[in-house]
């Protein structure tokens, strides 16, 4: 039997205090009836021996300290699943808000979802296309694989997101088994106007589930959204069989709101005032991608972080990079000048494109491309300092190449078209034809037998 409480010891920010409950557990669903009778949803988040914290998802505004009753529904938080998830649009909270109707639930999940046994874990393998080239081609997207994106504010972010859920592709796979799971949390209501008009202009929201949180919805769910996109992807991938790509955007917003709701409750701070749990919060998300032995489907997480002050070092960007497999960094030198998207090259990388790439993947070239377009644009950056000092007039006649080969790599490998989507031989051959501006003897990071194929020694091939 269900036990209800009358009154409350205390309301501050998105929390409320009940005394006198036993028989409650950590993260236990409380249903709360206001005066106005209306019923909101929290969920406990501190247990005493005699007093819960509630974290109320839809704000406190209203609640009565006397009046108000409470009950514990012996139940975590739980998502209703189904295949009809795909193609519709829910709040932070996993509620349909595209007027299509409540779904009817095969199952109802645990939005915590069940952690991953390392022992059954398949070592991430193949790769997803996102058509762009500076992804593609230097910092592979492979399957089962937690890339993060580290951008700044004002940078074309929200465009690139867009832009990868609607061109994402697993080269060989039915399009029918490939999904997107895409969260935005703390976005303005024209941001998110912005996401699903894309989505059905570009004919793909058949094949996205949207969880869309607002700035101005309670912070509570803000803390849940990415919960209920993961355990929406979980669900598809592991018990459908569906190759999940989740995006999740910003996960500055929901490490914000993490901090207001510890302040909230008065814990000791840590580095810039947030939790010292921040990496277990972090991590408890990221660690939910990748593939298990026996299922067919997979999780590929592309989380999106927002640095403050272009920060790398700061606490949510410094902890991201612990958990996940490599960053995609936006450059604000580039932005400013008209490339799209703003890729910075050299501090990106994907620890597991290695695995995910050459013969029997993408193509045998493409690992000594990816390394001598690395080496070949770092030497650029070392030509443009010593250009800035004695002058271009001044330089030798390679370093006056690559200072070429720099400026065509920034404006037609880097940069490429909101609405251009590249395959992986397109990519490929344009890093060639960029390369074969430099003499064959730099290009020192190639295979002779491979540089003999695509750059012969008489010329241009």
């Amino acid at each position: 039997m269900n036990i209800e409480y009358l009154g409350l010891r205390s309301v501050s920010g998105s929390l409320v205090v009940i005394e006198g409950v036993k028989d409650a557990f950590f993260e236990e669903i409380v249903e709360i009836k206001t005066d106005g009778g209306d019923t909101r949803i929290g969920r406990i988040i501190e247990l005493a021996e005699d007093y819960a914290v509630v974290q109320v998802y839809e704000g406190t505004g209203g609640i009565s300290l006397s009046n108000t009753v409470t009950r514990l529904t012996g139940r975590p938080m739980e998502l209703a699943v189904s295949k009809e998830i795909l193609g519709r649009v829910f709040d932070g909270a996993g509620r349909p808000i595209d007027g299509l109707g409540r779904i009817f639930a095969e199952q109802r999940l645990d939005v915590n979802g069940k952690p991953m046994n390392p022992v059954s874990r398949e070592y991430p393998r193949n790769y997803i296309r996102t058509g762009i080239s500076s992804i593609d081609g230097l910092t592979t997207l492979i399957r089962g694989q937690k890339l993060p994106i580290f951008s700044g504010n004002g940078l074309p972010h929200d465009e690139l997101a867009l832009q990868i859920a609607t061109q994402a592709k697993i080269e060989g796979a039915d399009s029918g088994s490939f999904a997107i799971v895409f969260c935005a949390m703390g976005v303005s209501n024209d941001v998110a106007d912005y996401f699903r008009r894309n989505f059905e202009e570009n004919g793909v929201l058949e094949r996205v589930v949207m969880f869309l949180n607002l700035s101005n919805d309670p912070v509570g769910e803000r803390i849940i959204a990415p919960r209920c996109a993961l355990t929406a992807a979980e669900y598809l991938a592991f018990e459908r069989g569906m190759h999940i790509l989740v995006i999740l955007t910003d996960m500055t917003s929901y490490s914000e709101a993490l901090r207001e709701i510890s302040s909230s409750q008065n814990e000791i701070p840590s580095r810039k005032g947030y939790p010292g749990y921040l990496y277990s919060e972090l991590a408890s998300m990221y660690e939910r991608a990748g593939m298990l032995r026996g299922r067919a489907g997979s999780i590929t997480q592309i989380p999106i972080l927002s640095m403050p002050n272009d920060d790398v070092t700061h606490p949510i960007p410094d902890l991201t990079g612990y958990i996940t497999e490599g960053q995609i960094v936006l450059e604000r030198g580039l932005y400013q000048t008209g490339v799209y998207p703003p890729v910075s090259i050299l501090p990106s990388l994907s620890r597991l494109m290695k695995d995910g790439i050459g013969e029997g993947f993408t193509r045998k070239d493409h690992p000594d491309v990816a390394n001598q377009l690395f080496a070949a644009y770092s030497n650029v950056r070392e030509v443009r300092s010593l250009a800035s000092v004695i002058g271009e007039e001044e330089l030798s006649g390679t370093d006056k190449k690559y200072l070429a080969f720099g400026r065509a790599f920034e404006r037609e490998f880097v940069s490429q078209g909101k609405d251009e989507n590249r395959d992986m031989t397109q990519t490929l051959d344009l890093g060639w034809r960029l390369l074969r501006m430099l003499p064959r003897e730099e290009l020192s990071r190639i295979d002779t037998r491979i540089l003999d194929e695509y750059y012969p020694a008489g010329g241009d091939a």
